[in-house]
């Protein structure tokens, strides 16, 4: 009887939906007295579930806590939100209104005035500011023939990071090309107008040459392969014996004509590399003669130039880190550690950038006489001070009744240690290697043992010289691979016949420059920003999974008005190369008849006093004296075009100087 009364309820149920509960119920009828003792208790029950699953739901109605990360997304969020809305605003607003005027740039203004090109203008880009496309791949790299794998969109780094990734490295052993793969320089002026999509390097000064007369006749990009050793874009690409046909080329097709050279960054010491294989005999050099540069180059227009090398290219091999990703780091702690993300982005940072020889170009040259030691430096008393709000504060003073300006320090500071290390070490423990089965992502870091990582530490400093050895430890392929293409001593004796080896002829200390007494040089660089010069470094976290050992240690800060920032020591500069690096050589190793320069060519510096940009609509300021953003200052556009017009130094002001770059330059004890 019972199991016929249970079968009758289920035939004669009613759906109910219970759409708070997210199922369906089934409350039964009334369908007689007999069934009066279990309706009720099925009412009970689905009562009570409804009561548990609205409790439970207000549970999870209760907020969420924020972490790391979503602060960081909306935060970008809002920063691109605003950053839209006022791209539009300044696209609708009409011109005419106070604040919106475009201001006259300077080729429109120099055109009014009747000044035209007369002299082939050639641009030589420094590192990564070049494009970069696919001619042949893996696999993975399917559709991306003749693509942009640098200086475009950077779409693929989202679509397919890891083959992005390994098609821009090149071989670890030989410095070249890995099986299978080509990558090229994109050719011509879009090879470095833009590095990407409204962020632009030579386009001003491209679109600012045009006005004045130039075109494709007389302007020429020296596109090259920047990742390779300067050799070795002539051994591939033959790079080099194109950019001589080219200079030829225009000198003889613009009436005999010099060429006004325009490098910038790494292209400065990648074209002095240039000067010296164009006149060496082959099979080695390009056989023009010791005449070549006299005959065909009116002048060399240094922007922003890496003549002694950066420190920051120091960080970048020791852990791929630079003052950004110190910032980051103590903004938002654990941000890039892979516990967060799931990612090993330093790590594959490191992995690919050692595999490039031109980062070891930018090492610090002229040892401890140019960038000091343990206990002296150049820079003591010329360092950057940071007022309390993080804004650099400068304090000038006169030099010589000149328009110089020193940035003063509290108390002087050791720059000659470009690494240092605080009193937390790596503990040792007993497995042989630092990660042993730890991480996805090899570095030459896996190589090395506890005890080893513990007595870099242990050593507190290191100083140019020292450094080298520091570096050759960490990174022994790099290092043993590209110290083959160069050198960063100085020379005690020139005439010595091991300086016609090529590896000498990047740096501006162990070569000579040429023969043409009528050839300038200029040193066109910005100053007035906070510049990396020395690091803190400590110890990783050692109970973590980590593949690099040691960080900047981002909680170092200095008193207030200390030049020390998150780990980073700060001189003046342009927020890439310091001043001492941009214009020691034409402020003493080339100023007037030396052993560097023995025909006495003429040496200019121009110095351009950062102004940062009013407000978002000016972009990134027209009187930038950042590294990159200064390719769009007016005055150092209007020096170029008169120099390209025909002026020569003295007639554009000889020149003008802001730093202490003289007073530091006659602190150092070199022989000229």
């Amino acid at each position: 009887m019972a199991s016929i009364l249970r079968f009758r309820k289920l035939c004669y149920v009613e759906p109910v939906k219970c759409s708070s509960l997210g199922f369906q119920s089934y409350v039964t009828p009334k369908v007689g007295k007999k069934d009066d003792g279990i309706v009720p208790k099925v009412k009970t029950v689905v009562v009570e579930k409804k009561r548990e699953q609205q409790k439970k739901k207000k549970k999870k109605r209760q907020p969420k806590e924020w972490r790391c990360i979503d602060y960081c997304c909306w935060m970008i969020g809002y920063m691109c939100t605003t950053w839209w809305l006022l791209l539009f605003l300044y696209h609708c607003l009409p011109a005419t209104w106070p604040g919106f005027q475009v201001p006259e740039s300077p080729g429109t203004r120099l055109k009014r005035e009747g000044l035209t090109a007369l002299h082939p203008v050639v641009l030589v880009p420094g590192i990564v500011t070049g494009g970069l496309e696919l001619w042949e791949g893996r696999p993975c790299s399917e559709g991306l023939f003749r693509k942009r794998l640098w200086a475009g969109s950077f779409s693929e780094i989202f679509k397919r990071p890891l083959c992005w990734l390994e098609h821009l490295s090149l071989n670890n052993e030989t410095g070249l090309d890995p099986p299978g793969i080509r990558v090229r320089a994109v050719p011509g002026l879009v090879s470095a107008d833009y590095f990407a999509p409204g962020y632009f390097v030579w386009a001003v000064l491209i679109e600012n040459l045009a006005k004045v007369g130039y075109e494709g006749k007389n302007l020429h990009m020296a596109a090259y392969d920047w990742r390779l050793s300067f050799q070795n874009t002539e051994i591939r690409d033959q790079a080099l014996s194109r950019l001589k046909s080219n200079i030829e080329l225009m000198y003889l097709t613009n009436g005999y004509k010099k060429v006004v050279v325009v490098p910038h960054s790494m292209g400065v010491i990648y074209f002095l590399h240039f000067l010296k294989w164009v006149e060496s005999p082959p099979p080695t050099g390009g056989g023009g003669g010791s005449g070549w540069c006299a005959k065909h180059i009116k002048a060399i227009m240094n922007i922003g130039p890496a003549f002694l090398g950066v420190p920051k290219a120091v960080s970048n091999i020791f852990s791929s880190e630079a003052k950004d990703i110190a910032f980051i780091r103590s903004f938002a702690p654990g941000l890039l550690d892979s516990e967060i993300l799931g990612l090993q982005t330093l790590e594959h940072i490191m992995r690919v950038s050692r595999t490039w020889d031109s980062i070891v170009s930018l090492l610090p040259k002229g040892g401890e006489t140019i960038w000091g030691n343990l206990d002296w430096s150049a820079e003591e008393g010329h360092g950057f001070s940071f007022a309390k709000k993080g804004q650099a504060s400068m304090s000038g003073n006169n030099l010589n009744n000149s328009n110089q300006r020193s940035l003063q320090l509290k108390d002087p500071v050791k720059y000659g240690r470009i690494i240092s290390f605080g009193k937390e070490f790596p503990r040792t423990n007993t497995s042989t290697n630092f990660n042993s089965s730890c991480g996805e992502v090899w570095t030459e870091y896996d190589e090395m043992s506890r005890e080893r990582i513990r007595k870099i530490a242990e050593n507190k400093a290191y100083t140019a010289r020292t450094l080298f050895d520091l570096l050759r430890s960490v990174a022994p392929k790099m290092m043993q691979r590209a110290e083959a293409h160069f050198s960063h001593g100085i020379s005690e004796n020139l005439d010595d016949p091991k300086y016609e080896h090529y590896r000498y002829w990047s740096n501006p200390l162990e070569t000579r420059l040429p023969d043409a007494p009528d050839m300038e040089i200029y040193c066109l660089y910005g100053v007035g920003i906070p510049t990396e010069r020395a690091y803190v470094y400590k110890s990783s976290p050692s109970e973590k999974c980590k593949n690099i050992p040691f960080r900047i240690d981002s909680s170092a800060e200095g008193d207030e008005g200390s030049c020390l920032k998150s780990g980073v020591y700060f001189v003046d500069g342009d927020e890439s190369v310091p001043v001492l690096s941009a214009g020691f050589m034409c402020a003493k190793g080339w100023r007037g008849r030396t052993r560097f320069n023995p025909s006495g060519m003429e040496t200019h510096i121009r110095e351009y006093r950062h102004k940062p940009p009013a407000s978002l609509l000016e972009g990134r300021g027209m009187e930038s004296g950042a590294h990159v953003d200064i390719m769009g200052n007016v005055a150092l556009i209007e020096d170029i075009l008169r120099v390209a017009a025909g002026a020569t130094g003295a007639e554009i002001g000889g020149d003008k100087i802001y730093s202490d770059i003289l007073r530091m330059s006659e602190r150092i004890n070199i022989r000229l």
